[in-house]
C-alpha cells in the first residue's frame, strides 16, 4: 500500500505569512504577497485536507492611500469574520495596524476605518488569540529604543487584551524582545533618526498546550539566512513569558542550500488531529517565500518542529477527506 503524503512547497506561488486556519470543514490560507488580478490585496487559498489548495483572489478591499499591506490573520467571533493586518501610507504614515470584517471566510473583507493602536508610529503582525476562557488577546510587533538587561534595540511583541474584536483595552504587556546575536536584523540601521544595531522579533503565533501559553516568534532579517522560528512560554496570556532553559538559537532554521529563513508561521491542525506548523521560506534562489508545512510535536512540555522538510511527508488523513473545493464568495 503507498502511504499518502505530501511535499513542501504547499503552494507554488509566493504566499508569505502564511496564516492558515479550519473553519466548517475546510481550510483556509491568507498571505502576503503580489496583488491578485482582482484588485484586492492578500491571496487567499482553499483546501479541504491540508494539501491540495486552490486560490480564490484577494481577500481585502484595498485602502485608500495604502501602498503595502502584510501579514493578514482571521479571526471568527458571533458569525462575523475579522482579518487584521497592516498597511503602510495611510495619511502618510508608517506601518500600523487595522481591522476589516466579512460574512464569509474568503471576504471580500471591508476595513473598519479605524487604528488598532493610534498611539504608536510602527506596529505590524497582529495575531488574534481566544483563550479558554472566551477572552480574546491581540498580540503585535512594535518598535522598541532602549536597552534593558539583556533585551535589545529592535522590533518586539507585546499583548494586549481585546474589549471588542475592534479595540483594545490599551495596556500592552511585553511577551518577548529580541535577545540574542542570531535576531540580528541590520548593524547601524538609521532608525528614528539614529543608528542602532537593530534586532527583531516578530510574527507571533501562540499555541496553548497542557494550561501553558507558547509564543512562537520569528527572529533575524526576513530576507537572510539567520531568519528563524523560537518561543517562549508563560502561565497566562498576558504573561510574564520566559525564554527556554538550553534553547541556542532558532528551533526552526535555515536547510543549507534548501530552504533559507523559514518563518512567520501559524498553528492548525489535520484532519486526524495531529498539530501542524504552516510557514514560509525562500527557495534557494530566492524567487519567493513560499508555504511550507511540518509537524508539531510535544516532549516533556516543549515544542519540537520536525522542519523544514523537502522530502515527502506521511499524510495518513488524506485516507479519509473527500476532495472537495470551495468556491469564493
Amino acid at each position: 500500500m503507498i502511504t499518502p503524503s505530501y511535499q513542501n512547497p504547499l503552494y507554488p506561488g509566493y504566499f508569505a505569512d502564511p496564516f492558515v486556519f479550519r473553519h466548517a470543514g475546510h481550510y483556509y490560507a491568507f498571505g502576503t504577497g503580489p496583488d491578485p488580478a482582482d484588485g484586492r490585496v492578500f491571496p487567499t487559498l482553499s483546501s479541504p485536507d491540508l494539501v491540495h489548495w486552490t486560490a480564490h483572489g484577494g481577500a481585502l478591499e484595498p485602502v485608500l492611500g495604502a501602498d503595502q499591506y502584510w501579514a493578514p490573520e482571521v479571526a471568527w467571533h458571533d458569525g462575523l469574520f475579522y482579518l487584521y493586518y497592516s498597511a503602510h501610507g495611510i495619511n502618510g504614515c508608517d506601518h500600523q495596524l487595522r481591522v476589516a470584517t466579512s460574512a464569509h471566510p474568503l471576504g471580500p473583507y471591508s476595513d473598519c476605518g479605524l487604528l488598532l493602536v493610534p498611539g504608536e508610529p510602527f506596529t505590524i503582525d497582529a495575531h488574534p488569540f481566544r483563550a479558554a476562557d472566551g477572552t480574546w488577546y491581540l498580540y503585535y510587533s512594535r518598535d522598541f529604543l532602549t536597552l534593558d538587561g539583556a533585551d535589545r534595540v529592535g522590533t518586539g511583541i507585546v499583548v494586549d487584551r481585546l474589549v471588542t474584536m475592534s479595540a483594545l483595552a490599551g495596556q500592552p504587556q511585553v511577551v518577548v524582545r529580541p535577545h540574542a546575536d542570531w535576531q540580528l536584523y541590520e548593524a547601524g540601521r538609521l532608525m528614528y533618526g539614529a543608528r542602532y544595531d537593530w534586532h527583531t522579533i516578530e510574527g507571533a503565533a501562540v499555541r496553548e498546550h497542557n494550561g501553558r501559553y507558547y509564543c512562537f516568534y520569528s527572529g533575524g532579517a526576513w530576507e537572510r539566512e539567520n531568519y528563524g522560528v523560537s518561543y517562549v512560554v508563560a502561565d497566562h496570556p498576558l504573561g510574564p513569558y520566559t525564554r527556554p532553559d538550553g534553547l541556542d538559537g532558532a528551533l526552526l532554521r535555515s536547510l543549507p542550500g534548501q530552504v533559507i529563513g523559514p518563518g512567520h508561521n501559524s498553528f492548525v491542525t489535520a484532519p486526524d488531529g495531529q498539530e501542524m506548523i504552516v510557514y514560509h521560506g525562500w527557495d534557494v534562489d530566492r524567487t519567493a517565500r513560499q508555504m511550507r508545512m511540518d509537524r508539531l510535536t510535544w516532549h516533556d512540555g516543549r515544542p519540537i518542529l520536525r522542519g523544514p522538510t523537502v522530502a515527502p511527508q506521511p499524510a495518513l488523513w488524506l485516507n479519509g477527506v473527500q476532495t472537495s473545493y470551495v468556491e469564493s464568495g
